[in-house]
């Protein structure tokens, strides 16, 4: 009997998963992963209460569990970096990186030398092992919840030790199965916020770190409409938060962070709000064999349309540009573009 670690959070997603895995005869062990414990004014972490349902799922499902103390290397890996990107002036994807980082390296690690065949966690997302030994990261049959975007930065290693049970799954399925079968985060609602941190938007949870200076807004014309209270808060394509008085809205479509300047438009049409170019760095393939002989399309935000690819092209060591067949809207330095071939995840990368 294999020995599956599966990643219980708290939340009925891998409450479910783990639920699944027992069914078909696994040896399921539920981990719970402590990435962060500190309160901020204001916005308690709610740690102690996932944890807690986490344990209350094991113990429904008469399975083992354990946590594993990651915090230390959460912060170094997932939070310093959130925070020297957004003083860049970049809007990171804390997502991505904790993925990369926590969840499928150390996380990945720790149960493998615990004594894990396999790894399992509730992502919405398949994984297609072919008989070349190659693993592959294919979309979730529920579009709307699909969570590939999050997860292109996974390894081959990483992919041929995991499991996605819930791949094959809507998210009203996974509900009805954890109704069905009385499970204790049946009804829980789904976290919000940064990953792991809780229920505290962006600009809160930046404010406790990051000093930030009032500059001016300045509009399509040059002129100054306005103040805000750091550039550090403010991303590409932006609308709401911009307190600019009545009329037309205002969008982001920039910002001087040596000047801590922020420049926006009320013209949706804008050049500087559209691109049928992205310039990537960091760039990362699950299979790079593939990539040159697929019709490649790219999302550039999560749940953003697929798009086709006209041209993908290596420049240097360290930089990528794609063309695509029509522009899209706001590209914001510091997000990711991620390529798909139909229903595969090939990899992608950081936009600048």
């Amino acid at each position: 009997m294999k020995t599956v670690f599966v990643g219980l959070s708290g939340g009925v997603d891998s409450s479910v998963a783990a639920l699944l895995l027992k069914e078909q005869g696994y040896c399921v062990v539920g981990v719970y992963m402590k990435n962060w414990s500190r309160d901020l004014p204001g916005m308690p972490c709610p740690w102690m209460d996932d944890y807690q349902d986490a344990k209350r799922i094991a113990v429904q499902l008469g399975i083992d569990f354990k946590m594993y103390d990651f915090e230390k290397e959460y912060h170094h890996k997932v939070v310093d970096y959130m925070l020297e990107e957004f003083q860049a002036g970049h809007t990171p994807n804390p997502d991505i990186m904790c993925n990369q980082e926590v969840k499928f390296k150390l996380f990945l690690n720790t149960c493998l030398a615990d004594g894990a065949d396999y790894i399992a966690t509730g992502h919405y997302a398949r994984v297609e092992h072919a008989l070349a030994k190659s693993s592959h990261l294919l979309r979730a049959k529920d579009e709307n919840k699909d969570q590939t975007y999050f997860l292109y930065r996974t390894t081959q290693r990483a992919l041929s030790k995991t499991i996605f049970p819930l791949g094959e799954l809507t998210k009203p399925e996974v509900r009805k199965l954890a109704i069905k079968n009385n499970l204790v985060t049946a009804e829980k609602k789904e976290s919000m916020g940064i990953c792991f941190v809780g229920k505290v938007g962006i600009k809160d949870f930046l404010q406790q770190y990051i000093k930030s200076t009032p500059g001016k807004i300045v509009d399509q014309n040059g002129g100054v409409i306005g103040a805000h209270d750091g550039a550090i808060f403010y991303t590409i394509g932006q609308r709401r938060g911009l307190d600019v008085g009545g009329g037309l809205p205002y969008y982001v479509i920039g910002k001087d962070m040596a000047k801590n300047e922020v420049y926006v438009t009320t013209d949706l049409q804008d050049e500087k709000l559209w691109s049928d170019t992205i310039k990537l760095t960091s760039m990362h393939w699950i299979n790079p064999d593939l990539v040159a002989n697929y019709q490649l399309s790219v999302r550039t935000r999560h749940r953003a349309k697929l798009v086709p690819v006209k041209t993908l092209e290596q420049i240097d060591t360290s930089t990528w540009v794609a063309v695509l067949e029509e522009d899209v809207r706001a590209l914001t330095p510091g997000q990711s573009a991620v390529f798909y071939s139909r229903e595969e995840c090939l990899g992608g990368g950081i936009v600048v």
